[in-house]
């Protein structure tokens, strides 16, 4: 049934379009899902994590208890003291009765030990083996070990875990928990007490943990070390500089990286006893392999209503692009000035009476036009002559070269009078004029700009009566860099105006200073007259922001306070572009500081 009606046919087009979005709920109800899968693997990794730690710190502070209970021990404490000189017997005494009063229960108590021993500070040591080869040291093995765990334990007697020991063969295996002790007669720590144990033996805790078949956990400590990983080969190896700064940074939080060869997700957390980070490490594939057959049935489903909107969208849009594009044809006809009218379908509906509409207009339009022709035609002559009148009246206004010559006039009659002054102020003014009247050129030299603000200073300096000097400190290579013209003269200006209102003091300076930083060229004018209050400073700021030129307002003093710096800012801007302009820092009673920025543009040699 064909549907006549451009309305009806956009109502019939849009139901079908709802139809399909509620085919498309399963698309959202897919990504929930996901979702909500996610964070759900992710809260478990999170609660593997934290109970493995928990897990982790019970049994290194059951170590810890083991060290403990061997510190109130007399013959230990005594064995400390003995002086570097001591009897062999003293020695074999000492040995044998610590062994069998602590370090044989000990060992009964917590047979996962792998030896304890006991070094002091007279270079006497006592070594206890738990089913481990025996070792044998030296005097100089016994200083290098009293040397490297000297090195590794704080001097307050707390409690250090290193991944260390001294039995050979079992590097990188091996666990050493040491602190310093004290002997029987003197408070001061002048000992180490030394227990190690087999770093495999913590994975013993995680049993009872469920990471699948993918799955597992690892240590690392606090220099980026691996403590305990499954892969032995990587126990004692550091940990990639990337993946250590990334587990850092994301703290308790999850985080993807493929440092290991395949995408994985980890958690970590950081033991408060040890200092170990512990970390959960599952493939990313095992994690969302609950989401296949959601995933695998929402393309189905998906594919499916993408091909059948595209089948409506092409009918749709087929019904609607064919009177379009006719009037499309219509209106570039139009545009070329062929005010041709278009065909109408033997059809009626919206559309089509929009060509009629259009027809009409085409008509209506064309004759409108041949009207305005006309009247252009005759207003044209009208306007032309009106602008000459006004071109003239402006010329008439003022004459620059006039005024030039007629002070060229002033020169030579100050020099048949013998007034080196009047000629100074006039050779001043005129070269003032020239520069002022260069119409032809809006971007000039620094070098030029500067020679204009000299000439200036001439004529000021015969105004206030005395001698001042402006501190240039721009250095050389910036003088051939280009500026706005006639922008850095009117805020010297301003200085002279609103700086020294009390008249100028040999302690007064005005510094002009320039460079280059970060592609932007920049040229300051500081001076340390009476500054700016911050209302003040704030309202010349927000008009400045407003970039428009000034417009001859009036201060509370009755003078034009600010037009010159404002227009300097509005000229740089619609020379260079609203990035630039100028920026002002002032603080009452030390002084203000006008920077103009511009880009870093060098001269351009012709």
């Amino acid at each position: 049934m064909k549907i006549r009606g451009f309305t009806k046919k956009i109502f019939a087009y849009f139901l079908i379009v709802i139809v399909l979005s509620l085919s498309c709920v399963g698309i959202f109800s897919y990504i929930i899902t996901s979702g909500e899968l996610e964070e759900m693997v992710e809260n478990q990794m999170d609660q593997i994590a934290g109970n493995a730690v928990h897990h982790t710190d019970l049994y290194l502070k059951d170590y810890e208890r083991s060290i403990v209970s061997l510190l109130t021990n007399r013959q230990i404490m005594e064995f400390i003291d003995l002086p570097a000189t001591r009897e062999e017997y003293d020695y074999y005494l000492y040995r044998k009765t610590i062994r069998e009063v602590s370090v044989d229960p000990l060992f009964i108590r917590n047979p996962k030990l792998a030896s304890v021993y006991l070094i002091s500070d007279k270079r006497n040591a006592v070594y206890y083996y738990n089913n481990v080869n025996e070792q044998s040291f030296n005097a100089e093995d016994i200083q290098k070990q009293r040397d490297y765990f000297l090195a590794n334990t704080t001097a307050d007697g707390q409690l250090s875990i290193l991944n260390h020991t001294i039995i050979e063969g079992q590097e990188n295996q091996m666990l050493t928990i040491v602190r310093r002790i004290r002997g029987y007669t003197s408070p001061e720590l002048s000992g180490l007490l030394a227990i190690e144990m087999r770093s495999a033996d913590l994975s013993a805790l995680w049993k009872g943990i469920d990471l699948g078949k993918y799955g597992y956990l690892f240590i690392i400590d606090d220099k980026g070390r691996y403590i305990y990983h499954p892969d032995g080969f990587k126990v004692g190896t550091s940990v990639p500089k990337a993946f250590f700064a990334k587990l850092n940074q994301a703290g308790s939080h999850s985080f993807a990286d493929a440092y290991e060869g395949d995408e994985r997700m980890y958690v970590s957390r950081k033991s408060e006893f040890s200092d170990w980070q512990l970390v959960v490490s599952m493939p990313i594939r095992e994690l969302r392999k609950p989401l296949s057959n959601i995933r695998s049935t929402t393309l189905v489903v998906g594919l499916f209503t993408l091909i059948l909107a595209i089948l409506l969208a092409y009918r749709f849009g087929k019904s609607i692009a064919k009177p379009v594009q006719t009037l499309k044809s219509g209106m570039r006809e139009t545009e070329k000035g062929n005010w041709a009218t278009i065909p109408l379908p033997p059809h009626r509906d919206e559309i089509v009476e929009l060509m009629v509409r259009y027809n009409l207009m085409v008509k209506r339009l064309s004759e409108a036009v041949d009207r305005v022709v006309q009247v252009e035609l005759s207003n044209s002559e009208i306007r032309m002559e009106r602008q000459k009148a006004e071109f003239q009246s402006l010329q008439l206004q003022i004459n620059p070269h006039f005024m030039y010559n007629t002070l060229e006039t002033i020169v030579c009659y100050a020099t048949i009078q013998d007034s080196e002054e009047i000629s100074e102020i006039v050779k001043a003014l005129a070269y003032m004029l020239r520069y002022s009247v260069q119409t032809n050129l809006e971007e000039i030299t620094v070098a030029n700009e500067l020679k204009h603000v000299m000439y200036y200073l001439v004529v000021l300096r015969h105004r206030i009566g005395r001698e001042f000097e402006i501190d240039v400190a721009i250095k050389p290579e910036y003088l051939l860099h280009v500026m706005v013209r006639l922008t850095l003269q009117p805020l010297v200006e301003n200085v002279f105006q609103h700086a020294f209102p009390d008249g100028l003091e040999d302690y007064h300076v005005v510094r002009i200073d320039g460079g280059v930083r970060d592609g932007i060229f920049w040229i300051s004018v500081e001076d340390n007259g009476t500054g700016m209050s911050e209302a003040k400073l704030t309202q010349l700021r927000e008009k400045l922001n407003t970039n428009r030129l000034a417009d001859g307002e009036v201060d509370e003093a009755g003078k034009k306070g600010g037009i010159g710096v404002l227009n300097v800012h509005r000229r740089i801007q619609m020379v260079y572009g609203e990035q630039y302009g100028l920026r002002i820092e002032s603080k009452l009673e030390q002084g203000t500081k006008m920077i103009m920025a511009m880009p870093a543009l060098p001269q351009k040699l012709e």
